[in-house]
């Protein structure tokens, strides 16, 4: 698509349509927004739309026929599950997204549920807000990131900034990634799990990293281990996860994903006092939502002056 210079909307600027609940402004933008939960508005919008903003729903090729102005999918964040690609790319619309803006966001938040999984927040939140607060039970007896290993399943933006945080409290960092590095700290996976006290997961979901950690994957981790995942639910087995809560081998869990989301409210890890959990929310600050913008913003002005789209992907 680069060298192609794509029209407006006439009067109003080039029609973008931002798919989550809120609303935003940009010189020179028709932005329109629409809840990732409300389909009926969304189907109505997408004839319009020249330029996609997309956060999680997944956007489908059906989806891409009812848009016959669509030239970009603006991917609001990093992972790619969640897109068509295949059918994009053969519809002719390009995709982008915008690696490392949402990295410090979720490198704080993994740190929060490694420490919330710690110190047994769940089961102290619940016990204080029932008047059962003091004394405390001496089972609930927490644990500190000071002098535990802490392995990290990636090597990129957000596994290095969370590095560096854990070592400032004293934790001992081990990683692993794709390509081996000459690194004292780097390891294999099956290296890193036999080593770690708390392993969290900053992959993408690819066929290659799916269920990653499974049952055999998890009975490597040391016994009490803390399991935290901010990236993808689908990296993680679920049902072997749950099982090894349940055995008592994993000592907790800090999620922000899950396999199918929104998570379904029977879903066994809810009811675990152990885990900590979040609706995929780690990237979710307003620091986070300013850098989304400001790129998604001037990848809009490069589309109109036939300029190349940063980070495109199709």
């Amino acid at each position: 698509m680069t060298g192609t210079i794509i029209q407006g909307t006439e009067g109003g600027g080039m029609r973008v349509l931002l798919h989550y609940d809120m609303d935003h402004t940009e010189p020179g933008l028709d932005i329109v927004s629409c809840s990732e939960q409300d389909d009926e508005r969304f189907a109505e919008l997408l004839p319009d739309t020249e330029v996609l903003w997309h956060v999680l729903r997944p956007l489908t090729a059906a989806d891409m026929d009812r848009a016959p102005k669509l030239r970009l999918v603006q991917k609001l964040g990093t992972g790619m599950n969640t897109i068509d690609l295949a059918a994009a790319e053969e519809r002719g619309i390009a995709v982008a997204n915008m690696p490392g803006q949402n990295a410090q966001a979720v490198a704080e938040t993994s740190l929060l549920l490694m420490l919330g999984a710690l110190r047994r927040v769940v089961t102290f939140d619940a016990r204080t807000r029932a008047g059962r607060g003091w004394p405390a039970d001496r089972a609930l007896v927490g644990g500190e990131l000071a002098g535990r290993t802490v392995g990290l399943l990636g090597g990129g933006e957000i596994a290095g900034l969370l590095r560096g945080m854990l070592e400032a409290v004293g934790a001992t960092v081990r990683y692993t990634s794709r390509t081996p590095r000459a690194d004292p700290a780097w390891r294999s996976l099956d290296e890193l799990l036999r080593e770690s006290d708390i392993v969290s997961v900053h992959v993408p979901l690819t066929e290659e990293t799916r269920h990653m950690l499974d049952a055999e994957r998890l009975a490597m981790l040391p016994e009490g281990a803390i399991v935290v995942n901010t990236a993808r639910g689908a990296v993680v087995d679920e049902a072997a996860l749950i099982g090894a809560l349940k055995s008592g081998h994993l000592g907790g869990a800090g999620l922000d994903v899950f396999e199918r989301e929104p998570v379904d409210a029977g879903n066994p890890l809810l009811a675990m006092d152990n885990v900590v959990v979040m609706p995929h929310v780690a990237w979710l600050t307003g620091e986070t939502w300013s850098r989304y913008f400001a790129v998604a913003a001037e990848n809009c002005r490069r589309l109109m002056r036939g300029d190349g789209i940063l980070h495109r992907v199709v």
